[in-house]
């Protein structure tokens, strides 16, 4: 054996379960840059252009991209154990007595990765999707193994956990049908026409660029109020994130148009008689 030979077959540590030299680690690098090449290799050059031709959505080539990650990084790390020299079967052994020593102490953790492996599974929740949670409307723009990260409508990131997700009801406004139907109120003083009414506030939903043509914005007279004829004015749009945005554009409409025929929005007003003594 030549001097090289016997550079790189030095054994840095030797036991009967654990045994590696200079060139298994060499070896184990190697792999472990391998598998850092193969993931962006797939998700960069090979998988992009099968999405294009699929039309696959954002959030399915993220879920997609994200489990051949985690195979992918699993397999790439217990080759690089394999070349050290390392028992796969002490690893194992020592994975299952931590576990059963940290206990419930991790339990938590444990419930988020398996949470979010669901999550990506199902596919149910996607990046892009539009959620509330709590009382907090935000959209997804990323799911983590153990959290998900929600950008609410102030553009401020929520990290949220991920079996708070599964566990919890959690509306999706992207599901299935990628719009949402949005309503506002508006009231007219009695004796103006209702037809005219209708037919304005028709006119301002068509006319604003957030609102979807089909299904078609529609109005309903919803009822008779104290001091005012109610109508409701229902519209559908994809832009969830700034519904309300849309309505304050649609009330600075409608009240332009209204003054410039003359239509009365009525408020509440209240007669006092005082009793003189």
């Amino acid at each position: 054996m030549n001097t090289l030979e016997q550079f790189l077959n030095f054994r840095l540590l030797q036991n009967t379960d654990f045994e590696f030299s200079l060139i298994s680690l060499i070896s184990a690098i190697f792999v472990l840059i391998f598998t850092y090449g193969l993931v962006r290799l797939l998700t960069q050059k090979i998988l992009p252009p099968f999405y294009r031709r699929r039309k696959t959505e954002i959030g399915s080539q993220y879920t997609i991209n994200q489990l051949l990650k985690y195979f992918v990084y699993i397999i790439g790390f217990l080759w690089a154990i394999d070349s050290l020299g390392i028992n796969l079967s002490v690893l194992w052994g020592a994975a299952a007595a931590l576990v059963v020593g940290f206990g419930l102490g991790i339990q938590q953790t444990f419930n988020d990765l398996f949470s979010g492996l669901i999550i990506l599974f199902e596919g149910k929740l996607r990046v892009g999707d539009s959620v509330t949670i709590d009382t907090e409307v935000g959209r997804i723009v990323r799911i983590g193994i153990r959290t998900s990260d929600i950008e609410n409508r102030d553009n401020i990131v929520m990290v949220v956990p991920n079996s708070k997700l599964v566990v919890q009801s959690v509306p999706n406004w992207n599901h299935d049908y990628n719009r949402v139907r949005f309503m506002i109120t508006v009231g007219v003083a009695y004796g103006t026409d209702p037809e005219l009414v209708r037919k304005l506030l028709l006119q301002v939903a068509e006319e604003h660029s957030r609102i979807m043509k089909q299904p078609a914005p529609f109005v309903r007279f919803a009822d008779f109020g104290d001091s005012s004829l109610l109508f409701e004015l229902y519209f559908f749009s994809r832009y969830h994130i700034v519904a309300s945005d849309t309505k304050s554009d649609l009330r600075f409409e409608i009240t332009k148009i209204f003054d410039e025929h003359n239509i009365e929005i009525p408020f509440p007003q209240r007669v006092v008689y005082s009793k003189q003594i």
